[in-house]
């Protein structure tokens, strides 16, 4: 395969990439870490628009990363399903990567 060519399936990193390589994604992911949070609460606590939030919640929700639970009264939370926690690992060598760059 020459420098121009690409592979004609993404590997695992590409993969990868298009489920959390997109900005806020691997925020949300990392937040949801400590426990579900309902809409609002990570909109509060990680400062995204609320557009863009909308998108990403629904993306991870597609790529099975985290699920919609319902709470009363027309609210739900967001938790992450076993293929999110998984991420876990990830996050804490790219935190350690970042610590060591600022």
């Amino acid at each position: 395969m020459s420098d121009g060519d690409l592979p004609d399936r993404p590997g695992g990193l590409d993969a990868a990439l298009g489920v959390v390589g997109h900005r806020w994604a691997l925020l949300i992911v990392d937040r949801l870490r400590e426990g579900a949070l309902r809409y609002g609460d990570l909109q509060r606590e990680l400062g995204i628009p609320t557009n863009i939030l909308a998108t990403r919640l629904r993306e991870l929700e597609q790529a099975e990363v985290l699920r919609r639970i319902p709470l009363t009264h027309n609210t739900r939370a967001y938790e992450l399903t076993p293929r999110g926690l998984a991420l876990g690992e990830a996050l804490d060598a790219l935190r350690q990567w970042g610590e060591g760059i600022t």
